[in-house]
């Protein structure tokens, strides 16, 4: 996925979950931050962020916050990519423990919950939930990085969804290179962690794939090794 007009800029401070202060051609500007996550361990005072360039004339905020450098890992933060990435990689064949697809749709309602993805090869029909990682610590790729029900919901709706015959992907999309592995953080959400334990239990499939970033863009990468 490429993004059509991209700046370098520092960042300042963030007062709030949407907006962010940086500087960009010398000027201090205020930035809409396309990840209402807490992001605490990436965006700090005087980190390298990219921004990108609103398409919209008439929008509040020129920028939005889509990437940002944590020593020399580019990180892409932009919440609103990763369905898009995990769609095209399977569309493009390079995710090989979902191949063959006959038909993918998006937002797909199954219960009570919305599925990111449904897709059907000739041999089945299932469900995938995608979540955007940012979080990273000495190489280990973490998830979630703030308490999140919703996630929760989801994971046993998949359950459900396996249970009544359906295949089941949860496809933890690690928004970086170069990490050593992933695990659900249970220090920060010990439920989530314990229902995603639960899911790949029950038959759900559990996947995390790494990314190769750019400032200009983001594409599937390769399996990182789950580890609970």
């Amino acid at each position: 996925m490429k993004y059509t007009s991209v700046k370098v800029a520092k960042f300042i401070r963030r007062p709030n979950r949407f907006i962010a202060h940086v500087i960009v051609d010398n000027n201090e500007e205020i930035v809409h931050v396309k990840n209402t996550g807490r992001c605490r361990e990436i965006l700090q005072e005087g980190t390298v962020v990219i921004l990108e360039e609103a398409k919209n004339t008439k929008r509040k905020t020129k920028y939005s916050i889509i990437a940002a450098y944590k020593g020399e890992v580019l990180i892409n933060i932009d919440s609103q990519i990763p369905n898009l990435v995990v769609y095209h990689g399977i569309k493009d064949g390079k995710i090989k423990e979902i191949n063959d697809v006959t038909k993918l749709s998006k937002e797909i309602v199954y219960g009570n919950s919305r599925f990111d993805l449904y897709f059907e090869t000739k041999e089945q029909r299932g469900f995938i939930e995608i979540k955007g990682v940012t979080l990273e610590t000495e190489g280990i790729a973490m998830f979630p990085d703030a308490p999140t029900q919703r996630g929760c919901k989801h994971v046993y709706e998949m359950i459900k969804a396996v249970e009544d015959g359906y295949a089941g992907f949860i496809f933890f999309l690690i928004q970086m290179n170069g990490v050593k592995y992933f695990t659900p953080y249970e220090i920060r959400d010990p439920e989530f962690a314990m229902a995603l334990g639960l899911a790949s239990e029950k038959g759900v499939t559990i996947l995390a794939y790494d990314s190769i970033v750019s400032e200009d863009g983001i594409t599937i990468g390769t399996p990182v090794e789950v580890r609970f």
